[in-house]
């Protein structure tokens, strides 16, 4: 007679096999998931590879980079709030060992705040109020107070002189809009927002707007303007300064601008002019010229260049190689004032353009050069 099968043993016994196997399943899929951050990461780092290699070719690149980057972040973040709260639950549950960022000490220059959490003055256990100090724990918490806003008010007192009657005032402050309410920090805010963090003034004015500050675009828009004076003379100086030296780098990259009247944008141009001497020990600083055109003409290189006299290093920008040609040709003036040294960074990724068949093309007359040399020395 076979025997009974205890049915609270079976019980137990499924129970146990179904935990195992939703551990297993667990494992599985956190190995899944971090299978896929490895894969994300390197997707990313490939591009950026990529971009660092082809030069100018790469800036097709950006917006994959761009879009690869958000996705690591939604897998990193969702891998944080899935294993987050099973650590909290089970803290002496092992977990599955995962490459963790690197911590970084908080950076010296930051002010330090100390809040001490005092345990009591009565001790939980026996009641005593007679403590000794044996050391204390510190951990520090990087934390970020909000910007305020604040009205700073200036006062002149006017004061009469009793002996002459003359009335003696305080200049008014110099402000960076005359007139204006804004102050220099708020100004200078605005600015990097825009220009920096990419913030547009209508999105800044929403901003100010939740704080109780009603400033309106138009308003932030005058402020920027202002500023773009202010600064006019140090970009001139800046220009000057990489004009002036013998070697510069320049390549221009498209950014879409505003078409007023259609409500569409048009492609612009924007030109870096840079000078870099550090490779080299150079003596001179480094700095950067940007310059806008509403076209790639090859006018527009030739009008920024028109006080240059050097070797510009750049890519192979038929406006470029005009530059260089026309200042070649001419005869009975001493050597030529421009010069243009070619990128090898976007030499070669003429070469990785190369079509299949190109290839095949190249690969079969090697083939027969090497074929053609084994003939004749057989013969």
């Amino acid at each position: 007679m076979p025997n009974a099968v205890d049915p609270v043993q079976e019980i137990a016994e499924l129970r146990a096999l179904l935990a195992e196997r939703e551990a297993e399943l667990a494992v599985a899929r956190a190995e899944l998931t971090g299978a896929r951050l490895r894969i994300e990461q390197y997707k990313a780092q490939l591009a950026q590879l990529r971009r660092m290699q082809f030069g100018r070719s790469s800036e097709k690149l950006d917006s994959q980079i761009r879009q690869l980057e958000l996705m690591l972040e939604d897998l990193e973040e969702g891998e944080a709030a899935r294993t987050a709260p099973a650590a909290q639950r089970e803290p002496d549950r092992p977990r599955r060992e995962r490459r963790q960022p690197m911590r970084r000490p908080l950076p010296d220059h930051l002010p330090r705040e100390e809040i001490v959490h005092h345990p009591g003055s009565v001790c939980p256990a026996c009641g005593g109020t007679h403590f000794s100090k044996l050391g204390e724990d510190v951990t520090e918490v990087l934390e970020k107070i909000p910007a305020r806003l604040k009205v700073i008010r200036h006062i002149r007192p006017k004061l009469s002189c009793r002996s002459c009657e003359r009335i003696v005032q305080a200049p008014a402050p110099d402000l960076p809009i005359e007139k204006g309410r804004p102050g220099p920090g708020l100004v200078a805010n605005v600015v990097v927002g825009k220009y920096l963090d990419g913030l547009p003034l209508y999105r800044q004015s929403a901003i100010l707007a939740r704080e109780g500050v009603d400033v309106e675009r138009a308003t932030l828009a005058d402020w920027v303007g202002h500023v773009a004076w202010w600064v006019m003379p140090l970009a001139e100086m800046i220009g000057a300064h990489v004009m002036a030296a013998p070697v510069i780098h320049t390549d221009d990259t498209p950014i879409a601008v505003l078409a007023p009247g259609n409500g569409k944008t048009k492609t612009g141009r924007l030109w870096a002019y840079v000078l870099d001497e550090r490779p080299w020990q150079g003596s001179r600083a480094p700095a950067a010229a940007y310059r806008f055109s509403p076209d790639r003409k090859g006018e527009r290189p030739r009008d920024h260049l028109a006080g240059f006299r050097g070797v510009i290093q750049a890519d192979a920008y038929s406006g470029y190689e005009a530059l260089a040609r026309s200042a070649a040709e001419r005869p009975g003036r001493g050597p030529p004032q421009l010069l243009h040294a070619a990128c090898w960074a976007h030499a070669g990724a003429n070469f990785t353009m190369c079509s299949r068949d190109q290839v095949a093309d190249c690969r079969g007359g090697a083939d027969a050069d090497r074929r053609d040399l084994r003939d004749r020395a057989r013969d």
